[in-house]
């Protein structure tokens, strides 16, 4: 059985997103929840992960083009 070590939720147009830290007999890791009309997303990032998912996302936001307005 999962515990949760810390968990935050948040709401982002029609949808719910859940962070939840988590530990297992397997070790820690960071689930993320995306629910949405009925509709249930989950990843899991092993916490050996997290800094380079963490990186990515950044990355991948740095180099979005500016908005037009």
């Amino acid at each position: 059985m999962d515990s949760i070590l810390e968990s935050k939720e948040l709401q982002i147009e029609r949808k719910t997103f859940a962070i939840d830290l988590r530990e297992n007999g397997r070790g820690r890791f960071l689930r993320i929840t995306e629910e949405s009309q009925g509709h249930r997303n989950v990843i899991i990032v092993p916490i050996s992960g997290v800094d380079d998912f963490a990186d990515a996302i950044d990355d991948v936001l740095a180099a979005e083009p500016a908005e037009q307005g």
